[in-house]
């Protein structure tokens, strides 16, 4: 008996979400929006990291793949903050279109703003990375189901180091949030004539833009908050040492199905940090991949496809043996079509036949009656 009962409807939405992020990255990336790329690049390896988890680890707690559990650990911990902190430039970007400051007009100016971008949503997260191995128990758990898991170590300086960051970020983004909507409300006819002028932007997206950041916001908020409570109900033990906190650091804690999901106040967190990635991945399609923009696109996809489905018919018919060949072109290789010349009423069998030589006397040839010349051309050396 599966030890997930609904397996494998995990896996299913964790890899549509993977998918469903990645769609409208192209045409973000054409608007120069580093920030919603950004969340839409670590949403989706979020997603493939679940995916994969919850795939190997479906019935088994046995450490299988110990390089892999290391780079998801820390997968794992660089999407927590980094998809906030994508959030978090979302929303800063809005505040400024919202203030009416110019946003990355010339290519200097784009530069400038995708490398603080960048800043904010990779070297951010790469430096909690960093800190998270300071309060790292032991090398990484296994739960059955969920699959790898990072071995925080419950004490006091892994709340400002690992728990606080989510909620810290959430809030400075719902500040950025509650300053763009009073600066909208307050320059509205402005607004429109700034976003008119914009390269890249539409107000529906701007309002697209800002109803993610806010749901992202409404999740982030609240359930790093849980996060930190359930931690505090055990008690946080007092950091004694570098030597202490990592002792026997190479230990694989693994978990069974059964003696974790046992334990609500344990089970709880786990399952809802493994859903708040699709749910991500879903909310962001939901806005942006029903849009008129991604319309137009996916219109284009299907003509493409549909004009190279035409093209493969019209070749089809026009060669009926071999659909996947092209008619004969005219090039330098190809050999002009055979024409027999007429035979002369004196000759009457084929059992000789006259051919010129260099001095232009006729020579008699005798042949087999049997033989016939063929003319075999591979077809394809036609085109």
């Amino acid at each position: 008996m599966a030890a997930d009962p609904t397996y494998p409807l995990y896996p299913i939405f964790a890899f549509l979400g993977f998918v469903l992020a990645l769609i409208p990255l192209p045409w973000h990336l054409q608007s120069w929006n580093s920030g919603t790329c950004y969340y839409m690049i670590w949403t989706a390896l979020g997603c493939l990291n679940e995916f994969v988890n919850s795939i190997v680890w479906a019935n088994t707690v046995l450490n299988v793949a110990p390089v892999w559990c290391d780079i998801s650990t820390k997968i794992y911990v660089g999407a927590s903050v980094a998809i906030p902190a994508a959030s978090l430039c979302i929303n800063r970007r809005l505040y400024k279109i919202a203030k009416m400051h110019a946003v990355a007009v010339t290519r200097s100016e784009k530069r400038r703003a995708i490398m603080i971008d960048s800043l904010i949503c990779v070297l951010f997260p790469i430096i909690c990375i960093v800190f998270s191995y300071i309060v790292q128990g032991h090398r990484f758990n296994i739960f059955e189901i969920i699959g790898c898991f990072p071995a925080t170590y419950n004490t006091v300086p892994a709340y400002p180091l690992v728990y606080m960051w989510p909620v810290v970020i959430g809030t400075i983004s719902a500040v950025y949030c509650v300053l763009s909507l009073r600066a909208l409300f307050a320059r509205q006819a402005q607004f429109r004539e700034f976003i008119a002028a914009t390269n890249g932007l539409t107000s529906g997206r701007y309002f697209r833009l800002m109803a993610l950041s806010t749901t992202d916001m409404l999740f982030t908020i609240p359930f790093g908050i849980y996060q930190i409570c359930v931690n505090l109900q055990g008690g946080a033990a007092p950091w004694l040492g570098w030597a202490n906190t990592h002792y026997d650091f190479s230990r694989v804690d693994q978990y069974p199905a059964i003696l974790w999901k046992s334990d609500p106040a344990f089970a709880i967190p786990l399952q809802l940090s493994r859903w708040m990635l699709p749910a991500c991945a879903f909310i962001f399609f939901g806005f942006f991949g029903f849009a008129e923009e991604a319309r137009r696109r996916y219109y284009a996809v299907y003509r493409a496809i549909g004009s190279r489905f035409q093209a493969w018919r019209i070749l089809s018919l026009q060669n009926p043996g071999n659909p996947y060949v092209c008619a004969p072109c005219d090039t330098e290789e190809s050999l002009p079509a055979y024409t027999p010349h007429a035979l002369s009423p004196g000759w009457r069998s084929l059992a000789s036949l006259t051919v010129a030589d260099s001095d232009s006397s006729p020579v008699k040839t005798s042949f087999s009656d049997k033989v016939v010349s063929e003319l075999i051309h591979s077809p394809y050396d036609m085109c």
